[in-house]
């Protein structure tokens, strides 16, 4: 519950608070482009300065492999 309370604050004051959209188009591309830097490109200082992503998918590999 506290990762998605920390995405959703960091979603809000990066991306929604600092945009005026104009329709729900800009809204959904504007948070897309958003959710995608913050998964893929930003690293978090609680998964050892790792991004989501890599975290995820390091996380992922061997379960993988014992299959």
């Amino acid at each position: 519950m506290v990762f998605v309370e920390r995405l959703w604050r960091s979603l809000k004051y990066e991306e929604v608070y600092l945009h005026a959209y104009k329709a729900v188009s800009e809204a959904r591309a504007g948070i897309g482009r958003d959710l995608n830097f913050y998964n893929s490109r930003r690293p978090d200082s609680s998964l050892n300065r790792q991004t989501p992503d890599r975290a995820y998918f390091n996380a992922l590999a061997p379960m993988m492999v014992a299959a």
